[in-house]
């Protein structure tokens, strides 16, 4: 009897939760941005949100939550109802580097179900343009020569702009000094001001500052130029071969999402990229779409998984602090 009455049971969930799955969406849906308004995250995600609700039937909205290298964002996301209506964007600083430097009170593999893997963005190694070095060389050498080290922006511990910053270092041998930001935005006035001296930034975030004049552009961190900045040398061609690093992207929901709301966000996603007009906005940010096989939320799963084994020993080995 007590057997027959949880199978009655199991299967009024089922049915309520594929119920509720038919529905969705019946309200807006939320995609929380951890870093600030105006930054390359920001512009990805508000681009692809106005594609997708055309796909979902219910306007998509952009909530910018801040701070802690974005994990203030993740943790919004990871404590919030399993029901679809808040998604989480993130990328290699906040949901492969954050599990390394800070104390979280999530997992970041197990708290939250995947999505789909979004465009990656090779970083580009940019300066003030007070700075007197024209070649990636020069720049190198001009680190090395400084009495103190060159005051470098990120969007705080953990982020994209740190890790790369930290790779950068130990591929070259230079010393920076971090000063972090909400966000690469106001890092990017900062650095245009000339407040800061450099930053290891997006493409996406410094390719219009770089054709503007207002700041020097050095090299992109990946094998191959930039189909939107061919202009721009790889750092192979600018004298430093090896130094390679792509910042991915992806979206998340709390984990206990459905498989079926799952499904209807990735599918909603996935028309998004496929839309030549999403593309070209997308590919005129200097970003790279992932090959359409890599689009399935397991597959954003498994690579998130093995970013976390290659970046982490790193991350750990540079002692970052978060003070």
């Amino acid at each position: 009897m007590r057997r027959t009455v949880l199978v009655a049971i199991f299967a009024l969930l089922a049915f309520c939760g594929s119920a509720f799955a038919d529905s969705y969406p019946s309200r807006p849906i939320t995609i929380v941005v951890p870093f600030a308004a105006g930054g390359p995250s920001d512009a990805m995600s508000r681009i692809l949100a106005e594609r997708m609700k055309l796909s979902l039937g219910q306007p998509v909205l952009i909530e910018n939550t801040t701070g802690a290298g974005g994990s203030i964002g993740v943790a919004r996301v990871v404590h919030a109802a399993p029901d679809g209506y808040t998604v989480g964007f993130g990328h290699l600083g906040t949901h492969v580097a954050n599990g390394a430097i800070y104390k979280l009170n999530y997992d970041l593999v197990a708290d939250l179900e995947p999505v789909v893997l979004l465009p990656s963005n090779p970083m580009i190694i940019v300066s003030k343009n007070a700075v007197p070095a024209k070649t990636l060389p020069e720049l190198i050498a001009w680190l090395k020569s400084r009495p103190e080290p060159a005051a470098a922006g990120t969007a705080g511990a953990g982020s994209g702009s740190h890790i790369a910053g930290l790779y950068f270092e130990s591929t070259t041998g230079v010393k920076l000094q971090y000063v972090p930001y909400r966000g690469t935005g106001p890092a990017m006035n900062d650095l245009v001001a000339g407040q800061i001296d450099i930053i290891v930034d997006q493409l996406s975030n410094s390719i219009n500052q770089v054709r503007a004049g207002t700041i020097r552009g050095y090299a992109v961190t990946d094998d191959k130029r930039a189909e939107s900045a061919p202009e721009i040398p790889t750092t192979d061609e600018a004298g430093v071969p090896g130094l390679h690093m792509t910042l991915w992207s992806g979206l998340w929901v709390p984990k206990g999402t459905p498989k079926e709301i799952v499904a209807k966000l990735n599918v909603a996603a996935v028309e998004a990229l496929n839309d030549s007009n999403v593309r070209k906005a997308l590919e005129n940010l200097g970003l790279q779409m992932p090959p359409a096989e890599k689009l399935t939320p397991e597959s954003l799963g498994d690579w998130q998984k093995a970013e976390i084994a290659k970046w982490w020993p790193m991350i750990k080995a540079a002692h970052v602090s978060v003070d």
